[in-house]
């Protein structure tokens, strides 16, 4: 593959950028500067950019979501998170795992499947966490007992225990939830039981890998290998 078009592909940039980066010998090919764009370099090939490894195929991107998207690669009436993305890089990229439209941040996405379905097996137990905001104060002990045990949606959904702590009380309290599957309207549903509806909806982590506060809504960045690493990292918290 030539060099500027795997810059391009790895960084979310545009090809005349990543000829920039590249002529500027800022990009290493195992180790050396190549400061030639149409330079071809392997699948196999290790290719850095400022130090940071870039994707040559298999590619792994978080996004901020925003209000008013949908996670799907493509709809006939809403605007999807892929169309976040430069057309150039939507190519066999999906959403590991959906929030609903009026569900804001942390999405993942991939072209690979096999690490999609790891992060979303409830087997795996990758905590998904949420910063939720509720219409009513609660008792934190009742919920937090609740949420602890499996708990049936109706329907035959019945939950994994979950984890509840509260961030600020008072009227419109907010909550953090950290849930380990990803049900239809799971987090509403479950504070729904009890009376309480969820005024907002942000998704701040997936396993131990944060939201990046740098990144505003709609914005987003490719993963590096330790970051990947991160998603993991709380897979075997109760």
């Amino acid at each position: 593959m030539r060099l500027d078009k795997l810059v391009s592909h790895g960084a979310g940039i545009s090809r005349k950028q990543a000829a920039q980066v590249i002529r500027g010998s800022r990009v290493l090919v195992n180790g050396e500067a190549v400061t030639r764009p149409e330079a071809h370099c392997g699948e196999d090939a290790l290719v850095t950019l400022d130090g940071r490894p870039l994707a040559t195929g298999k590619r792994y991107y978080m996004l901020n979501k925003p209000l008013g998207m949908v996670c799907a690669t493509r709809d006939s009436k809403e605007p999807t998170v892929l169309e976040l993305l430069p057309a150039h890089l939507r190519r066999g990229i999906f959403p590991a795992g959906r929030l609903d439209k009026d569900t804001v941040g942390f999405v993942l996405l991939t072209n690979d499947g096999a690490f999609a379905h790891r992060v979303l097996s409830p087997k795996q137990r990758v905590g998904k966490t949420y910063r939720v905001t509720l219409n009513a104060a609660f008792s934190l002990e009742m919920l937090q007992l609740a949420f602890s045990q499996p708990m049936d949606l109706g329907g035959g959904d019945i939950t994994s225990p979950a984890r509840l702590h509260l961030l600020q009380g008072g009227n419109t309290p907010v909550a953090q939830l950290v849930i380990y599957e990803g049900r239809f309207h799971q987090v509403k549903r479950m504070f729904s039981r009890f009376g309480l509806t969820v005024t907002a909806l942000e998704r701040t982590a997936i396993g131990g890998l944060a939201l990046d506060p740098d990144l505003a809504p709609g914005q987003w960045k490719p993963l590096t290998q330790e970051e990947l690493d991160m998603v993991f990292s709380d897979a075997s918290k109760p």
